[in-house]
């Protein structure tokens, strides 16, 4: 879904509530918005309310059982990222809508610990039990918050134990908090892997900040370029950039210009919307991208329906199962069962299920000789243990690799 028709589905909900509360009948919930991001928002109430939260009240009723509000609070990107935020937002609205409950997102006005830390305070204020958090940023909010609010739920996804800190010192986890991560170093092994066996050779990537998950995608990529180097016997050449940031800019499109110009052939663009400068670039050399976080194939299909695109760069996409692990917390909430996973960190891979891989769908499977028999027997050795993919976020460890693999690690 792109950011226009994210803002048009948002609008249709609110026109159907307010017809709704005219009715006297049951409230819809909505895909709303809202930006609480200081404590000048707190005490305004500027922007504060959202699509739900204006209906919620039409018959004075709660409308789910658990009676819980949830808020979503985006990281240093936003809910129009077509990736990590967007996805995460977008669950919390299904999951809203299927039961029931008011939802909320807000976005910190800096991407900084004391602003984030307001924007649970805000959010909390205006009702919420259940604050949803995307990105590892968010432990030393987690550290502070979980205290002070007892009776709220905090669900954190891509944070681990290490994250949750204060004052520089390790914090336990509180019995109202959730936090989970994933494998990500073997979607990057399977994306690589992928890649070069699908004839591809000389490849890139492309980071946003090398924050552990970042990095966990970036060293499994190269480790699966490298196994299927060494399996065909071929040379691979590989160009490996963090931009910084999550989002692209002229000068990040700039440098994969060149990269794309002197032969590299794809980019694995990961870092929420940084992939538009590589996807920029990638049109105007005849290249290609690989997406992260979910299927980003629609991004390319909706180009070419439009008319934006010459041809779709997607070749496939580095997933790990950001609306499963929302969905079961969020379900074991409802469900009476938050104490089996209250105070713990889930860490989600190919031995725990389908929670990393690529898309396989026949729209979505755009490689020309590597088949999906192959993919599955590759990720069933992941699975079974047969592969074992270093799963280092230490940015200066790098992986190592055979002759047939040249990395130039850029700076």
């Amino acid at each position: 879904m792109n950011s226009g028709n994210l803002i048009c589905i948002m609008k249709k909900k609110v026109v159907s509530l307010l017809l709704a509360a005219a009715m006297t009948t049951a409230a819809l919930a909505g895909c709303g918005s809202s930006n609480g991001s200081s404590s000048s928002d707190a005490s305004t109430g500027a922007d504060s309310t959202s699509a739900t939260s204006a209906s919620a009240s039409t018959d004075g009723e709660k409308k789910d059982a658990a009676g819980e509000k949830i808020a979503m609070i985006t990281d240093s990107g936003d809910i129009t990222d077509e990736s990590f935020n967007q996805i995460t937002w977008e669950t919390v609205c299904a999951y809203g809508d299927a039961n029931g409950v008011e939802y909320e997102y807000y976005k910190p006005a800096e991407d900084t610990d004391e602003e984030r830390i307001n924007s649970i305070d805000l959010a909390v204020s205006e009702g919420a039990t259940v604050v949803v958090m995307p990105g590892y940023l968010f432990g030393p909010a987690i550290a502070e918050e979980q205290d002070t609010y007892p009776d709220v739920t905090f669900i954190a996804v891509d944070v681990t134990e290490g994250d949750i800190v204060k004052n520089g010192k390790a914090v336990d986890l509180g019995k109202n908090v959730y936090i989970c991560s994933f494998e990500e170093e073997q979607a990057g092994y399977l994306a690589g892997y992928a890649a070069v066996k699908d004839g591809y050779t000389s490849l890139g990537f492309l980071g946003g900040i090398a924050v552990p998950a970042v990095i966990r995608f970036g060293y499994g990529y190269v480790q699966g370029i490298n196994a299927a180097a060494e399996e065909d016997g071929v040379d691979v050449n590989v160009k490996y950039y963090y931009g910084g940031q999550f989002y692209g800019d002229a000068n990040i499109t700039s440098r994969m210009e060149g990269w794309y110009s002197n032969g590299t052939q794809v980019v694995f663009a990961c870092g929420g919307g940084i992939y538009t400068s590589a996807v920029e670039a990638a049109l105007k050399n005849n290249g290609y991208v690989i997406g992260v976080d979910v299927d980003q194939n629609y991004i390319g299909a909706n180009g070419v329906a439009d008319g934006t695109y010459a041809y779709n760069p997607f070749i496939t996409s580095a997933m790990k199962g950001l609306t499963e692990a929302v969905n079961t917390a969020l379900a074991d909430i409802d469900a009476g069962s938050w104490g089996d996973i209250a105070g713990s960190n889930g860490n989600f891979g190919l031995e725990d299920g389908d929670y990393i891989g690529l898309p396989t769908d026949a729209d979505s499977w755009n490689f020309e000789s590597f088949t999906t028999d192959e993919y599955e027997e590759v990720k069933g050795k992941i699975k079974s243990g047969e592969i074992t993919v270093d799963n280092s976020s230490d940015d200066a460890t790098k992986p190592t690799v055979s002759e047939f693999t040249t990395v130039n690690y850029i700076q």
